[in-house]
């Protein structure tokens, strides 16, 4: 989900950019944009932050255990060429 500030900058600036004359309709704009915005979003198969960060962890400690592993066997590898 993106962050709800983003929703409100996005807004802002549609809003800003409307003629003049049409500044009576800003919130109802505000209300339509917001809520095609969130349904949009809402459709994409995106990530927060947060849950990228914490499978971004997962793949380092993932990482540094296949190294380990790998160190390892070709240890153990040298120990039966011998």
């Amino acid at each position: 989900m993106i962050d709800p500030k983003k929703f409100d900058e996005i807004t802002d600036t549609l809003t800003r950019a409307l003629p003049p004359g049409l500044l009576q309709m800003r919130d109802d704009m505000e209300k339509n944009i917001r809520a095609a915005l969130t349904s949009t979003f809402n459709k994409l198969d995106l990530v927060t932050r947060e849950e990228f960060d914490v499978q971004a962890q997962v793949l380092l400690r993932t990482r540094e255990k296949l190294e380990a592993l790998e160190q390892r066997v070709a240890e153990l590898e040298q120990l039966v060429t011998k």
